[in-house]
């Protein structure tokens, strides 16, 4: 134990403690240790004064940098709202303009405004019919898309614009007097197309469900499409390919007007009132074209 402490007290040999001092004393060159020493401490010090001149620059240009960054949020929040007014008088603006189309249609329709106003989507209806709701199957990426993949491949089980489309024409062929997509009515002009894996109803994106009303005779509307070519198309989709659906009659639906209905021509269809059958022939292709 005292020989443990001996070294630890005397970790330098005394002869050559002696002569590092004699060297020093005579001016002789300084131990290398010593030299590492002074340059170490030197270079803390130097970036210490580095650190120091770092901080008063930055704490002379913090409000400055504050206040360009406050002018910025300025002008973002500025350019939002006035982004949003225009919205808004967009929309002030369309839904003026629709009116006047609506009310023009209705008082140039002469005895059968009505009917035309109901078959272009001119104006909002009320009556009874179907609630049909086609959902993509369990598991599957939400979203539509593309033409239905053919045979021998493997399916998403997405839901797509042509089953859309076939859906919507099964209706229109069962008797269907008005239809509408997840609150989006649809007219003569409707087109239902796919923008990556997107389904779009007159260019505005869908999300599933889709749910689809469709006006009619509510029992024999669904009978009829439950009972037509594409009714049992999507029935088959149902079987093969996992996609959810489901249809109910019900007493009273409410559709929208169509939002933005664009009037170009017109012409007469003659005296005789339209049957219920003529109406669905002539609305066929509808949410195709």
């Amino acid at each position: 134990m005292s020989l443990l402490n001996n070294v630890i007290d005397h970790a330098l040999d005394d002869g050559y403690a002696e002569a590092t001092a004699r060297r020093a004393a005579e001016g002789g060159p300084v131990p290398k240790p010593l030299r590492a020493r002074l340059g170490l401490a030197a270079g803390l010090v130097l970036a210490a004064a580095v650190v120091t001149v770092g901080a008063a620059e930055a704490r002379v240009s913090a409000p400055v940098v504050a206040k360009e960054r406050q002018e910025l949020i300025d002008r973002i929040e500025s350019a939002n709202g006035n982004a949003d007014d225009l919205e808004r008088d967009v929309d002030r603006i369309r839904a003026e303009v629709g009116e006047r189309q609506r009310v023009a249609l209705e008082q140039h329709g002469g005895d059968q405004g009505e009917l035309v106003a109901l078959l272009s989507g001119a104006t909002p209806v009320q009556g009874p019919g179907v609630k049909l709701v086609v959902d993509d199957a369990k598991g599957s990426d939400s979203g539509g898309g593309g033409p239905r993949e053919s045979a021998g491949f493997s399916d998403t089980g997405r839901v797509r614009d042509r089953d859309m489309q076939r859906v919507v024409n099964g209706l229109w062929e069962s008797g269907a007097e008005a239809v509408a997509i997840n609150g989006q009515r649809l007219t003569s002009l409707s087109a239902i197309r796919a923008a990556g894996d997107a389904i779009l109803v007159d260019n505005r994106p869908l999300v599933p469900p889709y749910t689809v009303l469709a006006l009619g005779d509510g029992q024999r509307l669904s009978t009829a499409f439950q009972d037509s070519a594409d009714g049992q198309y999507l029935h088959v989709l149902v079987e093969n390919f996992g996609i959810r659906s489901s249809i109910s009659a019900e007493g009273a639906l409410s559709l929208p007007a169509a939002p933005s209905l664009i009037v170009r021509t017109a012409e007469p269809r003659g005296t005789g009132a339209a049957t219920p059958a003529g109406r669905a022939t002539a609305d066929k292709g509808k949410g195709t074209s």
